[in-house]
Formats: structure tokens, sequence, C-alpha cells
């Protein structure tokens, strides 16, 4: 590999907005020092089509949503999508990281995509922040953090997120 690819190489950091995330960039900054970032938030397309799988055999079931209002749906989400990173990415260039943002349909679920964004990127890790849900919730949404250590092509950093002591 030459000195050019390696420049362009990055670490993906995955970042939603949540506590998690935002510990998650301040973690890479103190981890990696001053590097080069990519700040990854993925949106889901089709929001507004969100319904029932499968109508019954012999039945038309009617778009939920006229297709301009779905169009004008998820130019909402990905609005608000790439507002989310631009902020990922001020806070990363804050702390002194080389910040760029990306906002990114899902194309399945959120750890494949930031799976792919890593591996078309030749990302060199990938840091994630964990909320650490668990019990019956971790099961029925699974777990991105745990997604991305099993299948990632890179080293996995997962930030779990601090929780104020009460007393």
């Amino acid at each position: 590999m030459n000195t050019a690819e390696t420049d362009e190489r990055s670490v993906v950091i995955a970042y939603d907005g949540s506590p998690a995330a935002r510990q998650a960039v301040a973690a890479a900054a103190r981890i990696l020092g001053a590097c080069r970032v990519l700040v990854v938030t993925v949106w889901e397309e089709g929001l507004a089509y969100a319904g029932p799988a499968t109508p019954l055999e012999g039945m038309t079931i009617p778009p939920m949503v006229e297709p301009g209002v779905a169009l004008d749906v998820d130019r909402a989400v990905h609005g608000h999508a790439e507002r989310v990173s631009n902020e990922g990415a001020a806070l990363a260039g804050s702390l002194g990281l080389d910040a760029q943002p990306l906002a990114v349909p899902d194309d399945g679920n959120v750890a494949g995509t930031i799976l792919s964004v890593a591996s078309e990127r030749q990302a060199t890790a990938i840091v994630v922040g964990s909320r650490g849900l668990g019990g019956i919730r971790a099961r029925l949404e699974g777990s991105t953090s745990k997604d991305l250590l099993r299948h990632a092509p890179c080293p996995v950093i997962v930030v779990h997120e601090a929780h104020e002591e009460q007393g």
C-alpha cells in the first residue's frame, strides 16, 4: 500500500447523537490522538412505508402514505441524520480530530451499514458507544456493538456510557 492510500484511511466513529456516542468521540480523541476520523450516522429510508410486512393473500393494501409524503419523510430523516453527523464531526474537531461527517442510509441494519462503510473506506478501526441495553430489549433490538465486534474487518473500540454516581 502506498502512502497516498494510507493517508486516505481513517477511523470510523459510529455517531447517533446519544450520550454514549458523544463519549465514544471523546474516548477516540483520548485514545487515538490527532487522526483522521469519519463520523458516520446511519439513517433509515422508507420510514413512512413502515407497516405490515406481508398482506393477506389476495388482498390489495393501498400505500399507507402518498409517495410525495414518503419522499418528504425520507428527506427530513436524511436531513436530521446529516445534522447529527455534522454535530459529531464538530465535536470530534473540537477535540483535535480531523473529522469528516457522513450520513448514510441503512442497508439492512445499523451494524451492517457501519461495517460496509468501514470496509469500503478500509478503516483502521471502528469506535462505537454502548448504552449497555440488557435483557429483553437487547434481544429484540440486537446490539450494534456486539455485531461490530463479531464481524468487523478491523479493530473495534466499544466505549460504555458512563453513568453519574448517585449518592
